[in-house]
């Protein structure tokens, strides 16, 4: 028996590997959007991903500040140079994610800021 084929859950435009450079997208809406490998070189603040494959896409020098992220697939995504100011996280897998050379001013994981959990852990 031959398996029957998965069909592609991104019907409308294909934009894989896209390389949006110097892009303002202020406010912009990713809805079901396959993005997997695309480049970003932008202004996202305030803009929207929902059900979108980001897998592989490399966000540099961007400013993703206010915007929402909701089911996203992110493995294997690079950020760097960013602006994340107000990002929210809720129901994610970390799993080997990797943090470095950050400003974590303010910031809190499960309710705790996370330079505290720092200062405990040096102690």
């Amino acid at each position: 028996m031959s398996e029957k084929p998965k069909q592609n859950p991104f019907t409308g435009d294909q934009l894989q590997g896209t390389h949006y450079q110097k892009v303002d997208m202020t406010g912009a809406n990713f809805d079901g959007v396959n993005l997997s490998g695309a480049k970003f070189y932008a202004v996202l603040t305030d803009a929207k991903f929902t059900d979108t494959n980001l897998q592989g896409a490399d966000f540099d020098d961007v400013n993703l500040s206010n915007a929402r992220l909701n089911n996203i697939n992110f493995s294997g995504t690079q950020i760097t140079y960013a602006n994340l100011s107000n990002l929210k996280i809720s129901g994610v897998t970390l799993e080997d994610a990797e943090i470095s050379d950050a400003n974590l001013t303010g910031m809190r994981i499960n309710g705790v800021l996370v330079t505290d959990l720092f200062a405990a852990y040096d102690k």
